[in-house]
């Protein structure tokens, strides 16, 4: 099941160790996917983008690309500039988002597909590059949505987010800062929290929320 709030999100702030604008956010979403995919965490599949003009905002168009060519291809800059709504020639690209699914494993031990595991997004704004990676399963918490304990699955997958995330840091020079707790759950600087149990050792059950 995937909550339709985050259990957790990773910020990071590229303001000092990366230019702004289309093509350096490009080429971050690259060199991020490519340490998600490693970790079998996120396969591309397309880019998801918004649309606003400067000093008047959004313009509630989302515009849908297709990755034919790898992401770090040099051709991806000039498609998503060439998706531009026609009605708005001076719109510029909003946060940028890459789709695809990811890999987790269950109890057993066998891994599966599944669609949008975490979900990536830099933002090329004018004033600083960002990133932000988040997380919708209960997979990655000692407690899945009903507020059992499951400790095979959370420490089959959860080892493998923390790795990402510390490749991830180290990559981008710029340590993660942990976003805000939902109902469903918060992040700490390397994985999600776990909350404090029942007296009989369970947790909160979620599933009402979902």
């Amino acid at each position: 099941m995937r909550a339709p709030r985050e259990c957790g999100s990773w910020f990071w702030d590229l303001e000092d160790v990366s230019q702004h604008g289309l093509d350096s956010a490009l080429a971050v979403a690259h060199r991020m996917t490519e340490v998600l995919e490693r970790h079998g965490l996120l396969t591309p599949h397309r880019l998801e983008y918004g649309w606003y003009v400067l000093d008047s905002g959004g313009i509630d168009v989302t515009t849908t690309l297709a990755l034919t060519v790898p992401l770090g291809d040099s051709h991806v800059s000039e498609r998503v500039l060439q998706s531009r709504p026609c009605g708005f020639p001076d719109a510029e690209v909003d946060d940028i988002h890459v789709v695809g699914p990811g890999t987790w494993i269950d109890v057993k031990g066998e891994s599966r597909r599944e669609p949008r595991l975490v979900d990536l997004s830099v933002s090329p704004a004018p004033v600083s590059l960002t990133a932000e990676l988040a997380v919708h399963h209960d997979i990655w918490g000692w407690f899945d949505f009903a507020g059992k304990p499951h400790p095979d699955v959370y420490q089959r997958n959860a080892p493998r987010l923390k790795a990402a995330l510390q490749e991830l840091n180290s990559m981008l020079g710029v340590d993660a800062e942990p976003g805000e707790a939902t109902h469903f759950g918060f992040a700490t600087d390397l994985g999600i929290g776990t909350p404090d149990a029942y007296e009989d050792g369970s947790g909160l059950d979620l599933t009402y929320k979902l």
